[in-house]
Formats: C-alpha cells, sequence, structure tokens
C-alpha cells in the first residue's frame, strides 16, 4: 500500500472517474470513538479557510442515500455485523461519489472525519474477515495523508464520562454480547478496534498523533503536517462550493 500515490485507487476505479482532474486535497483524520476527531476536523476546516482555501468536510453516516437509514437501524439495535459494514460501504460510497469526489475537482481541501478504515476496523473488531472487507473497500481514493489520533482505551473512557456522562450502545460494541455491563463492553470493544487501527498504520501509511495531549498542542502538530502538503499548488481557492446532498445524521 505505501508505493499507491495519493487520488489514485485501491482497487478498481469508479467507472466515468479520472483522477487526474482532482485537483483538491484529501485528508484523513482516523481514530477510537471519543478520540476528539470531530474537534481537531472543526479546528482544521476554521484554520483552513482563514488561510483562503475551500473547505469540505465529510464522516460517517452524513450521506443522503445511506445516513438516515443506518441512523434509524441504529436506533433499533438489531443490526448484524455484515449488515452494518455494507450499510456504512454504501454510506461511503454514495459519500464518495457525490461529495468527496466533486469537491475534489473542484479543488477543495476535503477533511473526512473516519474514512474507509474505520469500517475496515469496525468490522474486523466484530470477527469478519480482513480480506474481505479490504476488498469491500477497495473503491476507495488515496489520501494526501491519514492522521491517526491514538489514544488508549483508559483515555476514551474519562473522554466519555467527562464529555457525555454516558456510554453508548454500539460505541461499546453492545451487539458483541461481551456482558450486560456497559463500561465493561466498551472498554472490550474499543481495545479491540484500536487493535484493528494499529495494524493499519503502515500499510495505509497512517501518521501517528498522540490524542492524550492537550487540544491545542494535537491540533498544532496537525497544522504542520497539513502545511506541508503544499496546499498553495492548489487551483483557485474559493471556487463555488458543490452542492452537498448530504445533511449531518
Amino acid at each position: 500500500m505505501r508505493n499507491r500515490q495519493p487520488l489514485q485507487f485501491y482497487n478498481e476505479p469508479l467507472a466515468g472517474v479520472d483522477v487526474s482532474d482532482l485537483q483538491g486535497k484529501l485528508i484523513v483524520v482516523e481514530g477510537p470513538d471519543a478520540v476528539g476527531r470531530s474537534t481537531q476536523i472543526a479546528l482544521l476546516r476554521q484554520w483552513l479557510e482563514q488561510e483562503g482555501h475551500a473547505v469540505l468536510d465529510s464522516g460517517m453516516a452524513r450521506s443522503a442515500l445511506a445516513g438516515k437509514g443506518i441512523q434509524q437501524a441504529k436506533e433499533g439495535n438489531t443490526l448484524q455485523p455484515i449488515t452494518m459494514t455494507l450499510f456504512y460501504a454504501t454510506d461511503f460510497a454514495d459519500r464518495l461519489e457525490n461529495e468527496i469526489i466533486p469537491a475534489l475537482r473542484a479543488g477543495f481541501v476535503v477533511l473526512i472525519d473516519r474514512y474507509i478504515y474505520s469500517i475496515m476496523a469496525r468490522a474486523i473488531a466484530r470477527g469478519e474477515d480482513r480480506r474481505w472487507i479490504e476488498q469491500v473497500a477497495g473503491f476507495a481514493l488515496v489520501p494526501h495523508a491519514v492522521y491517526y489520533l491514538r489514544a488508549e482505551v483508559e483515555q476514551l473512557v474519562r473522554r466519555v464520562v467527562i464529555g457525555r456522562g454516558a456510554f453508548d450502545y454500539w460505541e461499546s460494541g453492545m451487539d458483541l454480547r461481551f456482558g450486560t455491563d456497559m463500561y465493561e463492553s466498551f472498554v472490550k470493544y474499543q481495545r479491540r478496534l484500536i487493535k484493528a487501527l494499529d495494524t493499519m498504520v503502515e500499510p495505509y501509511n497512517f501518521t501517528v498523533i498522540d490524542a492524550a495531549q492537550p487540544i491545542d498542542k494535537i491540533f498544532r502538530t496537525l497544522q504542520r503536517h497539513v502545511s506541508r502538503l503544499r496546499l498553495s499548488g492548489l487551483g483557485p481557492q474559493r471556487p463555488t462550493r458543490p452542492r452537498a446532498r448530504a445533511a449531518k445524521a
């Protein structure tokens, strides 16, 4: 995977997409649940827009095609692992075709809060075959950079307790039936998730950032890395924003 150039497809390309037309930058922020990805995406967007760049940010379960369906299915706590994986893969495919690729054509900086790697990690944490899920996700573009905010489970627990005051059913992997205690299930599931993401660091060329640091220090680290991507080489810095089909669920 290391030898793949940015904005090439990992496996089979999407029909009708000429990667030479994609002039923007694709930047991914990855990490387990409650690690602070959304906070850093918001800070990066604000900074980049102040620098004069047009920015699109996107994330899981935001597509017009599947976003609402995912939320509705999760409310019933009945999703099976493979169904969940395919649901999220469909959501990603819709956002890739109708949001991410048009924005890259227009010269946007595209910030993604979790990419195919989280879909893959969740599947692996639920016991699905790694080669199968890699093939399923192979229509994705190779990003210019993937920043992996890594934290230990104990740090995630503190953030959930202090920030939210309660554990989420799916973030705790309660569907895996580790037990009835949501805290214990959260710890077991997030450890699996972190382990799966850790195995992707080398093959997918993640830049690992210690998420135990203060928010502002993490942001400054991200700023330094993003600044090296030569964003000034993009086309028009304020192109017309492509119509976003998705609304945040």
